[in-house]
């Protein structure tokens, strides 16, 4: 199951599990729409493509809650 990192790893962007627009690596490495375009749609860590990270919604989401580490080091 996706951890849902709750923000950009390279802005600090919220992200929450529940809106569109949150970018992901096969590591789960997070990022908003707007720093994955500025990456080319590649990981900065791992140089893996960026992907669209699907929604976690209604029940699911309060039955696995997004996580709640930010992982932004600015």
């Amino acid at each position: 199951m996706l951890e849902m990192r709750p923000d950009c790893e390279r802005c600090g962007t919220d992200l929450p599990a529940d809106d569109p627009g949150a970018f992901i690596c096969s590591l789960e490495c997070t990022f908003c729409a707007d720093c994955a375009d500025a990456l080319d749609e590649r990981c900065p860590n791992c140089g893996g493509e960026l992907l669209d990270r699907p929604t976690r919604v209604g029940a699911w989401l309060k039955k696995y809650p997004a996580s709640t580490e930010r992982k932004f080091k600015g």
